[in-house]
């Protein structure tokens, strides 16, 4: 995660280094002194400094050395426990949301530590790098998803189940001149699930320790503290060291060949050894891009950003020529271009390079002059000696010594490979000028020859969210790839198997509530960044919401959709699907099922609701299709059109319906007369928030699993915003984890339901619901609440089978609420009737009061309200409005 060229403390500290800490001093992180987030601060009155932080606690160094003998329990202890992403993408988030803002009291307790002269705008460079955009993008780029460590069916055709897992204890080796690399490499660490002790230069300040220590004050769980050790230690302090690193399981070390030899000899047989050392980077210049003015000046920019001391800098340039006049010409114009630019601005406390440095700027350059004579060279330098471009006739890399000195060497195309390949351990940037063709060519070639990145010139400094480090995915380095076979006849519809291992513990929500009218605020305000994808909602119940999704937010929601309908019972291997869901307008159910059957390999009929229902059988018939997707209400106007055709046919098996419900004896009824065996939930979701629970094959009616690794659930009181007690009937809040650029927290959806209490049947530990209506489904009517859902249930009581739609309208004298039924050959209107006033006392009460006229009719189908982007059919027609 950075580019800076580090220098580990074994390089940069002597061995005179006072050993003398003996300070035993302990202060545990506390969650509120000093505002959110605050962490006790490193000395009080009377303490002895406290130098390291072990596990939410500072610590001196007595204290340390006993702790660091135990560090092998220490670390069982740990990793016996999963470390969920979402905790450390929400801490991370938390704290990248204060280093962000110049005022906020964890950046100004932090910038007092920054090192003397280091601009504070690094803490908000920081927070960029740790906000919830970036990491997730590094843990989708590097490690496929940003929930890596679930395991997961890589193709769900297979009950065979894959995850990056943690490698366990990383130790890391900071360097001593970059503030951020340190606690960006224990935030990877992190990533990957891993226990992380890290050690910093005991010439550093206490910048790391409060940056981990901070942190780990935002995540409430205490998960991430438990993984964090950080050590501030001289090298001459070997045992240390040793301890640090023998129960290590990857070692991470920054740094040249001395240093990681340094480290090398505390490493333990097997232990993953992950070299973060120096690299060279030069710049390759065709014919036509050399003589351009426009390469010069961002060849400068590279040259002189950070003066050289990034591993991307340009120390050599390279043309594409064997013509020793062109590059002796060539320099002397770049000189020019040098000389033009504004002198180094140094940080206070630099004085420039020391007096080593110093030395070998002055013995490369006379050197070099020195050469003139031979015809080998010439040197363009200034005369305070700020900077340098020496020409050479010879084309193998030669390192420069920094500060603004650049070779100049000519290498023709045929030759680049034969030139580079021998110090491919140290290439890393090319910076590459010429035209596209030259581009596309070259860049095959520099990286055969060793060469790790390429990229224009004036832009080699520059980085994006999980590029590759050094030719390597750091997550990577800090991961294993496991993999567990189980049996097909057992786990088929077992999509993720930490499923049945435990619950998933996500952040608690918090916040106000949020209405529909409040998210559709909120989304007028979402960047172009996040809003590549548009939906609306079938307006059912209301007006059609818009709701915006980026593609990755997409992507995580329909792999989840994927994995709830295996558990429901799909095949992917043996089942063909038609997918009869409702197309157009924006509408989303078709494209997102269109979506979770190409995740899921599933043959698929994408047809589509239609009119036609004549043609739509013909072709189900024609195409072999024995699982349909679709609108209940669609559904069943399709079956009984052509009941005759797909009687025949005998070839459906399975239904998998969404938006609607299957009354209890629709289902008989379709098992009956079509053979159907499966009916169930495709999934239990919104357009804003997408697929929010799924049934297994243990469930039934509007029983569902949520979907714990997206969603948070609460289910509050009908009229006050308390939870209700376990079992009752209240309004389903949500807060979902899985969304860029958008916070959709407390989100009050507008359907019913009750928890459901115990563990599922099929062994899941996600908690379980039951859909209860809609808030809309319950009518205010005549001074009484009546539910569209009791009217269902007293018609299947009576033995109706078809469709029920309500209707409010207000007469002269009083209500008139009309039952619509669809008309079978058993319906009767006047025995529903009296069923409904047997059954509903509320509603006989406002019936024999006067206060509210009852009808039941009969009508066809095709009659009843739905709505017309959906289909889906009404529940409640308020027509009093």
């Amino acid at each position: 995660m950075t580019e800076i060229v580090t220098e580990t403390e074994a390089e940069a500290v002597s061995e005179s280094e006072s050993e003398t800490e003996t300070e035993t001093a302990t202060m545990t992180v506390s969650g509120t002194e000093g505002g959110p987030g605050a962490v006790a601060p490193a000395h009080r009155p009377g303490d002895r400094p406290a130098h390291h932080y072990w596990q939410g606690a500072f610590i001196g160094d007595e204290e340390a050395g006993r702790r660091l003998a135990d560090l092998p329990a220490v670390v069982e202890t740990a990793l016996a426990t999963v470390l969920e992403t979402e905790t450390v993408l929400a801490a991370c988030d938390a704290l990248a949301t204060a280093l962000r803002d110049p005022v906020h009291p964890v950046r100004v307790r932090l910038a007092a530590h920054l090192p003397e002269g280091e601009d504070p705008a690094v803490l908000g460079e920081l927070g960029h790098l740790l906000g919830r955009r970036e990491l997730t993008r590094k843990l989708r780029r590097e490690l496929g998803s940003p929930t890596p460590g679930r395991l997961n069916r890589p193709d769900p055709r297979e009950t065979v189940y894959e995850a990056w897992a943690p490698v366990g204890l990383v130790a890391h080796i900071a360097p001593g001149n970059a503030a951020t690399v340190a606690p960006l490499s224990i935030v990877e660490g992190l990533l990957a699930g891993n226990v992380n002790i890290l050690k910093t230069s005991s010439g550093d300040t206490l910048l790391c320790r409060d940056l981990m220590a901070e942190l780990a004050a935002q995540d409430p769980t205490g998960a991430l503290a438990a993984r964090v050790i950080v050590l501030r230690f001289p090298s001459s302090r070997q045992e240390w060291l040793r301890l640090m690193c023998a129960p290590a399981d990857a070692v991470a070390v920054w740094g040249g060949e001395g240093a990681v030899e340094g480290v090398r000899a505390h490493v333990p047989a097997g232990c993953r050894l992950v070299e973060w050392g120096h690299r060279i980077s030069f710049a390759y210049l065709t014919g036509d891009a050399w003589s351009d003015a426009g390469t010069l000046d961002a060849l400068a920019h590279d040259v002189c950003l950070h003066e050289q001391q990034a591993c991307s800098s340009p120390q050599v340039v390279y043309l594409d020529t064997e013509d020793e006049g062109e590059v002796f010409a060539f320099a002397e114009r770049f000189a020019a271009v040098l000389a033009a630019r504004p002198p180094a601005v140094l940080p206070a406390s630099t004085e420039g390079p020391n007096p080593a440095e110093e030395a070998e700027l002055t013995t490369t350059e006379l050197v070099a002059r020195l050469e003139e004579h031979l015809g080998l060279t010439r040197v363009f330098a200034a005369p305070d000696g700020s900077w340098r471009v020496m020409a050479d006739t010879r084309s193998p890399l030669t390192a420069s010594p920094l500060s603004r000195s650049v070779w100049v060497k000519p290498l023709a195309r045929r030759s680049l490979i034969a030139t580079l390949r021998p110090m491919r351990r140290y290439l890393q940037t090319a910076g590459l000028a010429g035209s596209a063709t030259d581009t596309a060519e070259l860049s095959r070639t520099l990286l055969a020859a060793g060469a790790t990145r390429v990229t224009p010139v004036g832009a080699m400094l520059d980085s994006y969210a999980g590029e590759p480090h050094d030719g390597v995915y750091a997550l990577q380095r800090y991961s294993r790839r496991v993999a567990v076979q189980a049996d097909p006849a057992r786990f088929a519809t077992t999509a993720c198997l930490d499923d049945l291992a435990g619950p998933v513990v996500l952040p608690l929500p918090s916040g106000p509530l949020l209405g529909k009218e409040d998210v559709q605020e909120r989304n007028r305000h979402v960047t172009r960044d996040d809003a590549e994808l548009y939906f609306r909602s079938g307006g059912s119940t209301g007006a059609p919401a818009l709701s915006i999704f980026s593609y990755d937010d997409y992507d995580t929601q329909m792999h989840a959709a994927a994995r709830g309908l295996l558990a429901a019972g799909y095949d992917p291997v043996g089942d063909r699907t038609a997918n009869l869901f409702y197309c157009g307008s924006m509408y989303g159910s078709f494209i997102s099922f269109f979506s979770v059957l190409e995740r899921l390999g599933g043959v698929q009929l994408p047809m589509s609701a239609g009119p036609d229902h004549r043609a739509t059988a013909r072709a189900l018939i024609d195409l072999g299709a024995d699982t349909l997707f679709g609108m209940p209400s669609y559904l069943w106007q399709l079956l009984h059109a052509e009941a005759d055709a797909l009687r025949a046919y005998g070839g459906l098996r399975k239904i998998f319906y969404g938006g609607e419900h299957f009354t209890r004896e629709q289902q008989r009824t379709l098992k009956a007369t079509f053979g159907i065996e499966v009916i169930r939930s495709i999934t239990y979701g919104s357009t804003d928030l997408g697929p929010l629970g799924y049934q297994c094959t243990e469930s039934s009616g509007g029983v569902h699993h949520l979907h714990a690794d997206l969603h948070t659930m609460e289910i509050l009181d009908l009229t006050e915003d308390r939870p209700v007690a376990p079992g009752e009937t209240g309004r389903l809040v949500f807060t979902t984890h899985a969304r860029r650029g958008q916070h959709l927290g407390r989100y009050v959806i507008g359907d019913l339901g009750r928890q459901v209490a115990g563990r599922c049947a099929c062994g899941r530990h996600a908690p379980r619901f039951e859909l209860r209506g809609r808030t809309g489904d319950v009518m205010r009517v005549a001074t009484y609440f009546l539910n569209h859902g009791r009217f269902l249930d007293l018609a299947e009581d009576g033995g109706h089978r078809g469709e029920l739609q309500i209707r409010l309208d207000a007469a002269e004298t009083r209500e008139r609420l009309t039952v619509r039924v669809e008309r079978g050959g058993a319906t009767d209107p006047q025995m529903l009737r009296e069923t409904f006033l047997a059954g509903y006392p509320e509603l006989r009460s406002a019936v024999t009061e006067r206060l509210l006229d009852l009808v039941v009719e009969a009508v066809d189908g095709a009659s009843l309200d739905r709505s017309p982007t959906s289909g889906k059919l009404l529940a409640v027609v308020d027509g009093r409005r």
